[in-house]
């Protein structure tokens, strides 16, 4: 799975029809202490998240897995809205 932070969406008003209906969010990767990495990707949205939401992605085959994106031609979903990374510090 890889940390991100939703960015942006992606409009896109023609599209294969089994992806009619499927919100595609821009997510940028994130570092465990939040701060943003070069790498971005585009997910469909399984978990209602939006833009400033901190989100966990699963991607490949598990990418279809969800309900929403089950049989569907994605390498990218939102599974998770992440609440709060519990991290203890090293002694």
């Amino acid at each position: 799975m890889i940390l991100g932070k939703v960015i942006g969406t992606v409009w896109a008003t023609r599209k294969d029809e089994n992806l009619v209906g499927l919100k595609f969010l821009i997510v940028k990767h994130l570092n465990l202490d939040y701060s943003e990495k070069e790498q971005f990707m585009i997910a469909v949205d399984s978990v209602q998240a939006g833009v400033g939401d901190v989100v966990l992605i699963a991607t490949g085959s598990s990418a279809r897995q969800t309900v929403v994106t089950k049989n569907k031609a994605i390498d990218a979903v939102t599974m998770a809205v992440v609440d709060k990374l519990d991290i203890p510090k090293k002694v």
